[in-house]
């Protein structure tokens, strides 16, 4: 018996839309906020219609106050809502900082696991869309270092709409990084209905033998363009999308690293405390005496992401990470 499966070919941010949409019409307890989400759809119209569907009682124009929303969220999950909180961007995230810090990621510890704090903090991230300064942080690292909360960053739209339902759904906080640069840049099957993408597992983008590319969110294409380039020279890479950030699927790095014995991994974020170094960790843990070779990161630099004029300098290209591939394939 064949069944059919309705799909949309969508971009990334309507991927986003499509999973708050089905996750408002399948619970009264879900509810969104933040800056201009409502009349406006928001600043990358996430949002866009859903208030006129669903009324301004769910879908709430907040002050711009990141602290204020965020703190009203976190009472309103510990009291059985289900709130989906949008930051404009993740640089705006700092004010509140103090509220997922002292109270999200704590409460059901606090509390001997008497109550949780079910929500999602959604925020775009990332350089490459020409933004002013502080619009294009990338630090997930702030977030992967809190226990309570768990990171997760899809980099397509397949993985964005499964993944935001899975985190709806989560009973723990958690930050849904959203890549900014990726919002529109491709399209792709989306089921209509719900379906949900396990939180704490990476996808195998393409398999190789040779070296394993290990990288997220908006640096998946990158990777995958070098991957490509590096195949015309007869090397083959299996390229991984961790899709979370906290917790790290330990397994399918593990599985992978000792398969090729040499490493890439390719971050957006500042060289310093990174992801990459956590990733590293895991492989010293896991895989060390598979290694042939040291484990070679492509990073942005450690300053603050520079004006637009200059974010192309900043940012990791394949052109680095091809070149990162050469050193561990020669070593």
């Amino acid at each position: 018996m064949q069944t059919t499966v309705g799909t949309n070919t969508l971009t990334l941010v309507q991927a986003v839309t499509d999973g708050m949409r089905t996750m408002l019409r399948e619970k009264e307890e879900v509810i969104v906020m933040g800056e201009d989400v409502g009349k406006n759809g928001g600043v990358f119209r996430a949002t866009d219609g859903l208030q006129s569907e669903f009324g301004d009682d769910r879908v709430i124009d907040t002050p711009l106050s990141e602290a204020g929303f965020t703190g009203a969220a976190i009472g309103m999950a510990v009291n059985g809502f289900l709130p989906i909180v949008e930051i404009q961007f993740l640089g705006f995230v700092y004010p509140a900082y103090e509220q997922i810090m002292t109270h999200a990621s704590r409460i059901r510890a606090r509390t001997m696991g008497h109550y949780s704090v079910p929500m999602v903090i959604r925020a775009p991230y990332g350089a490459g869309v020409r933004a002013p300064e502080i619009h294009s942080d990338s630090v997930e690292t702030l977030f992967t270092h809190m226990p309570g909360i768990k990171v997760v960053c899809p980099s397509s739209p397949y993985d964005a709409k499964g993944l935001l339902i899975a985190s709806i759904e989560d009973p723990d906080p958690v930050l849904f990084m959203e890549p900014m640069r990726n919002y529109r840049s491709s399209r792709e099957e989306v089921p209509e209905d719900k379906y949900t993408v396990e939180i704490g597992k990476g996808k195998r983008i393409s398999e190789g033998e040779d070296v394993s590319v290990i990288a997220w969110g908006a640096m998946v294409p990158v990777a995958e363009k070098a991957v490509k380039k590096m195949e015309e020279k007869g090397v083959s890479c299996d390229l991984i999308d961790l899709r979370t950030l906290y917790p790290l699927d330990k397994d399918l790095i593990a599985e992978s690293v000792q398969k090729t014995g040499r490493t890439v991994i390719v971050q957006e974020a500042h060289a310093t405390s990174g992801v990459a170094n956590d990733v590293i960790s895991v492989i010293n843990d896991t895989s060390f005496l598979y290694q042939k070779a040291p484990i070679e990161r492509v990073t942005g630099f450690d300053t603050p992401v520079p004006f637009f004029a200059y974010e192309d300098h900043y940012l990791p290209t394949p052109d680095r990470v091809m070149k990162s591939i050469e050193k561990v394939i020669s070593f």
